[in-house]
């Protein structure tokens, strides 16, 4: 099909196609072009052969199929060439994506040109694809063109959404000036005017930069403007620039003006920002009294203002101020999450409290609050800490057929403390567990434990394991062989000595 594709193309825009223009075959923009051999030419014309009508869906899945530009190319020719057959908005979209993927940016050019001799209706969707495809190829320019396509070939004002998606490719890609550039022309060319959604963009950009001043900036235009004036999503994404920059002042201060000043009111997310950044700056009694400021002007305190505050107090040891907090989401009818008890659950592993942190655990089945694999690995790693490995053991053999998943990650942190601790046998039992439910130890655990069982007398059971592992695609290290088949000569054990060696042989191979 490649070597007929340029001459097939010729041939194909000879005929009459039932299309109101003749097609122009973006073939002669492609770098390479490759002719039909001359007896091939021939034979076309003394013995044409009859090709199966292809209709829409089959030009669409036969181009999304192809790996070569040109083959593409001469499938949307020759279904162009069929009588009574008319490219779609689908047809010219599936072909221009596959030439974007291939970065055939002369023949997307030659294709684009013909569209607009086209009378089937496009949609906006083609060129939107087509801004995303020169974004990733860093070309900025061509970036803004695409947009001012849509109006000509799509013969309608691009929409908000278009403007936006432009919007946002230039800013992600650190093109300031081209951004405010491209919101002017849109203004004067289209008479399109930006609203807040949109220049809501620019201020998340600067304020993502650390650029406040900008940031600013942009909201003082956007306080002249009747369209695009600020609005909650605005400030909040001011305020939350200032906490982060540690600033906390003057983010209360604009709070207060957007509040009074703007009559905007805000939501739960916009308070949370303040007693996240109160948080950091490790002021938790300031994100106290926002969480009562809350309560008094009418917005009731959510889970996630609750959790931001009582993960602060976690992390700084303040556990019992934290269970306060606790408590008092559950008085207020708020049902605390998996994510919120396993915070806590974590805390209290961690400061040695793991009957505490299984008090909640019941609780939370009591509440209908489901456990999920990281509350159960958090349990786990708390009772290997405190050396409770027969507790922690039965919770691996029994937890599954109780409907619990266990992932491989709660096996290895048992396994770990077990090798860690010198708990050999216990390692074996677990190990032997692993290896039936499918699970692999890590790499460095699995060597780490079988050179210990030489080391203890225990090569039989060290070779075993081995066996077990090799089935599950373990290579060993050459010390980790060195120490089995050394161990085994040691105790005379010369049966398991030839049958290692006949692995090792064969691993080798």
């Amino acid at each position: 099909m490649k070597i007929l594709a340029s001459k097939s193309c010729r041939l194909l825009s000879a005929e009459s196609p039932a299309s109101s223009v003749q097609f122009i075959s973006p073939f002669q923009h492609l770098k390479h072009r490759v002719d039909a051999p001359a007896e091939t030419q021939t034979e076309l014309r003394e013995s044409p052969r009859k090709r199966k009508y292809i209709s829409h869906a089959d030009a669409i899945e036969m181009i999304r199929r192809e790996k070569s530009p040109e083959n593409a190319l001469e499938i949307f020719n020759r279904a162009s060439a069929q009588k009574g057959f008319n490219h779609n908005t689908s047809t010219y979209a599936v072909l221009l994506h596959k030439l974007a993927q291939m970065r055939q940016y002369k023949s997307i050019d030659a294709v684009l040109h013909q569209m607009n001799y086209e009378t089937c209706k496009f949609h906006e969707g083609i060129f939107l694809n087509l801004m995303k495809h020169f974004s990733k190829s860093s070309m900025h320019e061509r970036v803004v063109d695409m947009f001012f396509s849509i109006l000509p070939i799509v013969r309608s004002k691009p929409s908000l959404n278009a403007v936006s998606t432009c919007l946002n490719l230039l800013v992600d890609a650190n093109q300031i000036d081209m951004a405010r550039d491209f919101l002017l022309r849109t203004r004067k060319e289209i008479g399109l005017v930006p609203n807040t959604c949109i220049v809501n963009i620019l201020v998340k950009h600067h304020c993502k930069k650390g650029d406040l001043e900008f940031a600013f900036e942009v909201l003082k235009e956007m306080e002249k403007s009747e369209v695009s004036s600020p609005n909650l999503i605005t400030y909040s994404t001011l305020i939350q620039g200032l906490c982060q920059k540690g600033r906390l002042e003057e983010a209360i201060n604009l709070f207060e003006e957007m509040v009074s000043k703007h009559q905007i009111v805000p939501d739960p997310l916009t308070y949370n920002l303040l007693i996240n950044g109160f948080c950091s700056a490790e002021k938790p009694d300031r994100a106290r009294k926002v969480m009562e400021f809350m309560k008094k002007n009418g917005c009731t305190p959510n889970a996630f203002n609750y959790s931001t505050l009582m993960n602060w107090l976690c992390k700084n040891g303040k556990f019992e101020e934290a269970r306060e907090i606790f408590d008092e989401m559950k008085g207020a009818d708020l049902r605390p999450d998996t994510v919120i008890y396993t915070t806590l659950i974590n805390y209290l592993c961690r400061a040695g409290r793991t009957d505490e942190a299984i008090d909640l655990l019941r609780e939370m089945k009591q509440n209908e609050c489901k456990a999920d694999e990281v509350t159960f690995n958090v349990i786990l790693g708390g009772l290997c800490r405190e050396n409770r490995f027969s507790e922690a053991l039965d919770m691996l053999e029994n937890l599954p057929y109780n409907g619990v998943y266990l992932n491989k990650a709660s096996y290895r942190i048992v396994l770990n403390f077990l090798c860690k601790e010198g708990e050999l046998e216990r390692a074996v039992e677990l190990l032997v567990l692993m290896l039936h439910r499918g699970f692999v130890p890590h790499f460095a655990t699995s060597n780490e434990l079988l050179v210990s069982l030489c080391q203890a007398g225990k090569a039989n059971d060290a070779a075993g394991i081995l066996f077990g592992l090799l089935e599950m695609g373990f290579k060993p290290e050459p010390l980790t062989w060195s120490a089995l088949i050394d161990s085994s000569f040691r105790e005379r054990k010369l049966l398991p000595t030839f049958e290692l060696l006949d692995k090792l042989f064969m691993e080798d191979l």
